[in-house]
C-alpha cells in the first residue's frame, strides 16, 4: 500500500526554487521523508540534463539503506539507476544516475574531478551531524561552484539544523523550506541510573521491564560497542522471552549482521536492536516503537598540545535525545525511556560541537593541500578549524613527508592523498613498499584502524605488544582464519581486517615483497606513521617521546625494558600518558631507516652547575637526544653567546666587581636617569648596552672564573666616548669639595636621590645645598656628628641652618664640648678638626 510522505507536499516548492536558483536548505523533520524522496524526485528535471544527482550520508549503513530504499522504489536494486560508494564497497553501474555516497568518498570524487562535470546536483543529507568530512566537503563544493562550475546545485537537508547560517554560507539569496515530520506522539519517561549501578546491569533491567510494559520492537542507544556487547551478555543471561531477538548495531560490524539488525522482525516474534548513535538518524527500523536511551555517545578528542586522540564518553545533546526519542514514534505512539534524570535533562548542551572543533585535522590540511589550499581561510566553513590544531596538522604533515617546508603538497603528499587512510598510516605504507614490507604494513594499517582489534576481550594477555597481534592477523591469514585469530577480536573482525589488508595492499602495486619481516619490522614501520610518538627509556622507566610528552609503561610489561618503542596509542592522561599499544625499536635501525627524522644540532650553552660553557654535538629525533658529544673547540661566537646567557642566568654580580667600579656603575645609572641619551648600561639584569661593551673583553673566557680576569671599570669606560667621560666627571662627579677643604665622596647608590655624607663642621659657611648634573639635581646632606653618626638630613641647607641648627647644637654641644660649635654657623670656619686651628 502507497503511503504518502509528508515530504510530497514540499516537493513542488522545491522543484521550483531549483528551477530558479541553484543553492536551497531544506529543514524537514524526522519521518519526513527526505532521504528517500527527495532524490528521486529532483532527477528528471530539466537542469539534470542527464547528469547524476550525488547524495551525501554521514555514515555507510545508512548510505547503503537509503540507496536500497530509493532503488526499491523503482523496482530495481542498488547498482542500477540508483547505486552507492562507502569505503570497502560500491554498487554503481554505466545505468547509474543517483549516487548515495559516504562524506570521504565524495572528498575523493572532488579530488579527482574539481569540476564534478557530470554532476548536476550534490545534496548533504543530514548535515547537522557536521561531521569533519562533510565541513571538507560542502567547503569543496562551494569552492568549486565559484572557481569551475557556477551551475553545480547544492542542497543542505537536515532534521535540525538551524538553516540561517547555512543559507548564509551557501550564497546570497539562498532559501530555505521547511517541511514538518510525519511521527506519532511519544511518552517521555525518565528513569535515572542508581550511581552505583553499571550502565550495562541498568540498561538490560530497563530493557526486561520495558518490554514487559509496551508492545512492538525496541531500540536502545549505548555510546559503543563494548557497552553493547556487555548489555547483550546481561540480557541473554536474564530471562527474556523466547521470542524477543537481541541484535548488535555499531559501524564496524559486518554488512550482513547490518543489514539483518535494521530488517524487520519475524512475524510473531520481537526485535531488540542495541545500537551506538548509528541509528540515530537517516535508518528506519520497522516495528520500533520503544527507546530506550543510555544518553551517552563516544567520540575522539583530539589534542592539539599533545598530537594524540583519545575516545572520550560524553553526554548527548538535546538535539540528538530528542532525534534518538523520535524513533519511538515512526509507525505509531510510542515510549522513550531515558537513564537520566529531568534536572540533568535541562543540563544537557542544545546541540553536538561540530566535529571540525575537536578532532584530528592531519586528514584534512591533507586535503586542503592537494586541493592547492594552505590555509583554511581561503575556503568557506560554517565552522572555521582552529588554528592550534590546524598548525600541529601541518606541522605533522611536514614530518610524515607530505608537504614542504612552505606548506605546499610534495609529490609524496599527493602519493598518500590516493590511498585513502590517515596520513599517517599513508606514510607509513609507501615507505615499507620501498623497503619491501608492503604486505607486513598493510596488516598493521589494518590492524591500527580497527578499534574491535585495539581493545577485544580476545586480546587479553596481548597487552601492548603490537607485535603480537599483528602475528596473530598473520597467522589467521594464513591458515584461512580460527584459533589464531582470537588473539586480535572476534572472526567477523578478523575477516574485516584481512579484507582492508588486501585492498592496501593492491593499492600499493602488484610488486613482490622482497623483505621478510623481522622482530624490528613493526616498531620502524610504526616510526614511520608516528614520528613524534618515538619514546626513549628514562631512568625511571618511563619513556620521553620525541614530541616532548611523557608516557609510561607497566613495569610487568615486556615492553617496559626496551630502549626505543614507538607508541602508536596512548590514553593521553595526565602529566604521563598511559602506553595502549606499542612496538619496541633498535636504535640501530632508527639510525638507519629514520635519516629523515634525525637532526644533528650543536648545543653550546651555559652550564649552571659547572658555571661554566659547554659545547656538545647531539643527534636528536625532535626532544630525543640519541646521540650526545662535547666539542674541544666550539663556533667563537657560539661561546660568547652563551657566556653572555650565562651572565643573565647568574646575575651581574658574578662579575667582578670592585668599590670603584661600582661606584662608576651607580654614576653612569644616575645619568642615564637623569639624562635619557645616555646609554642604559646598568641595571638590574645584562642591558644589551653592557653585552656590547663587555664583548670585547670576553674573548677566550668560557667560565665564571675566567670573569674574575675582567675590569668592571675598563668596561664601562671603555664604551664611552671622550666627550662622555668629560661629562660623566663633569655632571656626575666621584667626590664634592666640602668648606672644610676635604673631598667628599657622593653616595650613587640610589640614582634617584644621590647622597653626601659629610661631618656637620665641615660645612659650616655653606649656605646652598650643593647640586650636580649641571645643577638640575640637589644632593641629599647626611649631616654627621663628629662620631660620623647622622644628625640631620636635607635637601635644602640654607633652611636647615635657619631652623634646625641650633636645636641640634645644643644636643651635640651637650655630647661633645671640646668641639666647636658657632652661634653663627653661615660665618664661622669650617673645620675637619674638633676646632678651627688657632681657636
Amino acid at each position: 500500500m502507497h503511503i504518502e510522505l509528508p515530504i510530497q507536499e514540499v516537493i513542488p516548492e522545491l522543484r521550483q526554487l531549483f528551477r530558479d536558483q541553484d543553492t536551497g536548505v531544506l529543514i524537514a523533520e524526522p519521518g519526513a521523508g527526505k532521504t528517500t524522496v527527495v532524490p528521486l524526485a529532483l532527477l528528471e528535471e530539466s537542469w539534470v540534463a542527464g547528469r547524476k544527482i550525488i547524495m551525501l550520508e554521514p555514515r555507510r549503513l545508512a548510505a547503503r539503506s537509503a540507496a536500497s530504499r530509493l532503488a526499491a522504489t523503482l523496482g530495481e536494486k542498488a547498482g542500477q539507476t540508483v547505486g552507492y560508494r562507502v569505503r570497502m564497497d560500491t554498487r554503481v553501474s554505466q545505468a547509474t544516475r543517483i549516487e548515495v555516497v559516504t562524506e570521504g568518498v565524495l572528498t575523493r570524487m572532488l579530488q579527482q574531478d574539481q569540476g564534478l562535470e557530470d554532476t548536476a546536483m550534490i545534496i548533504f543529507d543530514e548535515f547537522h551531524e557536521r561531521h569533519l568530512h562533510g565541513d571538507l566537503g560542502l567547503a569543496l563544493a562551494l569552492e568549486s561552484r565559484a572557481m569551475l562550475r557556477p551551475d553545480l546545485k547544492l542542497l543542505v537537508m537536515s532534521a535540525t539544523l538551524d538553516p540561517v547560517p547555512v543559507c548564509a554560507l551557501l550564497g546570497e539569496g539562498t532559501k530555505s523550506i521547511h517541511c514538518p515530520g510525519r511521527t506519532f506522539p511519544v511518552e517521555t519517561r525518565y528513569v535515572p541510573r542508581p550511581t552505583a549501578m553499571p550502565l550495562e546491569q541498568f540498561t538490560a533491567q530497563t530493557v526486561t521491564k520495558a518490554l514487559a510494559e509496551q508492545e512492538g520492537d525496541m531500540l536502545v542507544f549505548l555510546p559503543g560497542a563494548r557497552e553493547i556487547h556487555l548489555t547483550e551478555r546481561e540480557l541473554l543471561n536474564g530471562s527474556l522471552p523466547g521470542h524477543v531477538k537481541v541484535h548488535s548495531l555499531y559501524g564496524s560490524m559486518p554488512v550482513e549482521q547490518q543489514d539483518e539488525a535494521i530488517r524487520p522482525a519475524a512475524e510473531g516474534s520481537r526485535k531488540v536492536v542495541l545500537s551506538t548513535s548509528i541509528a540515530e538518524s537517516s535508518l528506519t527500523l520497522a516495528g520500533v516503537k520503544i527507546v530506550v536511551d543510555a544518553g551517552l555517545s563516544r567520540a575522539s578528542a583530539f589534542s592539539p598540545r599533545t598530537g594524540m586522540s583519545r575516545l572520550v564518553t560524553l553526554p548527548v545533546s538535546k538535539a540528538s535525545a530528542d532525534q534518538r526519542r523520535g524513533r519511538a514514534g515512526r509507525i505509531a505512539p510510542g515510549v522513550c525511556y531515558r537513564l537520566w534524570s529531568e534536572e540533568v535533562q535541562g543540563g544537557l548542551p542544545e546541540a553536538a560541537r561540530p566535529e571540525i572543533t575537536s578532532a584530528d585535522l592531519a586528514p584534512l590540511a591533507l586535503e586542503l593541500a592537494v586541493w592547492g589550499v594552505q590555509s583554511p581561510a581561503e575556503l568557506q566553513w560554517l565552522d572555521t578549524p582552529p588554528d592550534a590544531a590546524y598548525g600541529q596538522a601541518q606541522a605533522l604533515l611536514r614530518q610524515l613527508g607530505g608537504l614542504d617546508d612552505a606548506g605546499r603538497i610534495t609529490p609524496f603528499g599527493r602519493r598518500m592523498n590516493t590511498l585513502g587512510v590517515h596520513p599517517r598510516l599513508a606514510s607509513m605504507l609507501l615507505r615499507a613498499a620501498e623497503l619491501g614490507l608492503a604486505s607486513y604494513a598493510s596488516m598493521l594499517a589494518a590492524l591500527l584502524q580497527e578499534p574491535a582489534g585495539l581493545r577485544s576481550s580476545g586480546s587479553a594477555g596481548a597487552g601492548t605488544d603490537l607485535r603480537l597481534r599483528v602475528e596473530a592477523l598473520l597467522t589467521a591469514d594464513s591458515s584461512g582464519m580460527p584459533q589464531a585469530a582470537a588473539a586480535v577480536a572476534d572472526g567477523a573482525a578478523v575477516r574485516r581486517m584481512l579484507q582492508e589488508s588486501r585492498q592496501l595492499r593492491s593499492a600499493l602495486g602488484p610488486a613482490a615483497d622482497p623483505v621478510r619481516p623481522d622482530e624490528d619490522s613493526c616498531g620502524l614501520l610504526l616510526s614511520f606513521a608516528y614520528p613524534d610518538r618515538i619514546g626513549q627509556r628514562r631512568e625511571d622507566g618511563r619513556y620521553l617521546l620525541s614530541s616532548g610528552r611523557g608516557v609510561r609503561l607497566a613495569a610487568t610489561e615486556s615492553l617496559s625494558r626496551a630502549a626505543y618503542l614507538v607508541a602508536a596509542e596512548a590514553d593521553d592522561q595526565g602529566a604521563d600518558a598511559r602506553i595502549l599499544l606499542a612496538a619496541p625499536l633498535q636504535e640501530q635501525t632508527l639510525l638507519q631507516a629514520g635519516q629523515h627524522l634525525l637532526r644533528d644540532e650543536v648545543q653550546v650553552a651555559w652550564d649552571s652547575n659547572t658555571r661554566s660553557v659547554r659545547a656538545h654535538k647531539r643527534l636528536r629525533i625532535g626532544a630525543l637526544v640519541i646521540k650526545e658529544s662535547s666539542i674541544a673547540q666550539p663556533p667563537e661566537d657560539q661561546v660568547l653567546e652563551a657566556l653572555l646567557s650565562g651572565i643573565r642566568m647568574e646575575g651581574l654580580d658574578c662579575l667582578p666587581w670592585t668599590k670603584t667600579s661600582r661606584q662608576l656603575a651607580d654614576r653612569l645609572r644616575f645619568l642615564h636617569l637623569h639624562l635619557p641619551e645616555w646609554p642604559d648600561l646598568i641595571e638590574d639584569d645584562l642591558t644589551e648596552e653592557l653585552a656590547e661593551h663587555l664583548t670585547p673583553y670576553l674573548t677566550g673566557m668560557r667560565s665564571a672564573a675566567d670573569l674574575k680576569r675582567l675590569s668592571m671599570q675598563d668596561v664601562l669606560l671603555g664604551g664611552l666616548s671622550w666627550t662622555q667621560r668629560q661629562q660623566l666627571d663633569d655632571e656626575a662627579p666621584t667626590h664634592i669639595q666640602v668648606p672644610s677643604g676635604s673631598r667628599i665622596p657622593v653616595d650613587y647608590s640610589r640614582p634617584e636621590d644621590p647622597a653626601l655624607a659629610v661631618r656637620l663642621q665641615e660645612m659650616f659657611g655653606q649656605q646652598e645645598t650643593p647640586r650636580i648634573a649641571g645643577g638640575r639635581v640637589p644632593l641629599t646632606i647626611h649631616l654627621l656628628s663628629p662620631a660620623q653618626r647622622p644628625v640631620q638630613v636635607t635637601r635644602d641647607l640654607a633652611n636647615f641652618w635657619r631652623e634646625t641648627y641650633f636645636d641640634v647644637k645644643k644636643d651635640l654641644k651637650g655630647r661633645y664640648p671640646k668641639h666647636y660649635w658657632p652661634d653663627n654657623p653661615l660665618e664661622a670656619v669650617a673645620t675637619n678638626r674638633a676646632k678651627p686651628r688657632g681657636k
